[in-house]
């Protein structure tokens, strides 16, 4: 019998030590990936640090618009926040996700000013331009632009006429 015993106090010896080793591996699992998840950015947070880009206030942007000949307004909002909010008479949309890939439609010989709501979007672009060897004034923010002052463009569809109703309708 105490050779059984001892056979026991062995295996729970062994097992004690097999529940120790699990439990660190555990532990040092969970530390790996607390320090990696710190180390990532959070959903939908920017990698990179924040734009040094320049917000301009409406008298920046005024005198730029003032000069048409040598600006371009580059609006990086969707379609939909360009119909639903407006903006500037004239414009290059491009939405900021599309923006890398269309640079060849961008003048160099122009100062750019870009554009989406509240310029956040918008300082994203000039990074990314300016990167690229493009000379930009700056970021703007159509709706903080009307808030102080500033008249932008609004879209509106015209009302369907009577004959284009009845087309419409199969009349």
């Amino acid at each position: 019998m105490p050779t059984f015993l001892n056979d026991t106090t062995n295996g729970m010896n062994i097992m004690k030590n097999a529940t120790f080793a699990s439990l660190a591996v555990a532990m040092l699992s969970l530390a790996t990936t607390a320090a990696i998840a710190q180390a990532e950015p959070k959903a939908g947070a920017s990698a990179t640090a924040p734009s040094q880009a320049h917000i301009l206030s409406r008298a920046e942007l005024d005198k730029l618009l003032a000069a048409p000949q040598s600006v371009l307004i580059v609006d990086v909002r969707r379609p939909d926040e360009l119909t639903r909010i407006g903006g500037f008479p004239v414009y290059l949309s491009v939405q900021l996700a599309d923006l890398e890939k269309s640079l060849a439609w961008i003048p160099k010989d122009r100062t750019i000013v870009t554009v989406s709501n509240h310029a956040k979007r918008a300082q994203r672009a000039v990074d990314l331009l300016v990167s690229k060897g493009y000379r930009v004034a700056g970021a703007a923010g159509v709706q903080d632009y009307e808030a102080q002052g500033g008249a932008i463009t609004r879209i509106a569809a015209p009302p369907p006429n009577a004959q284009t109703a009845a087309q419409a309708a199969g009349k």
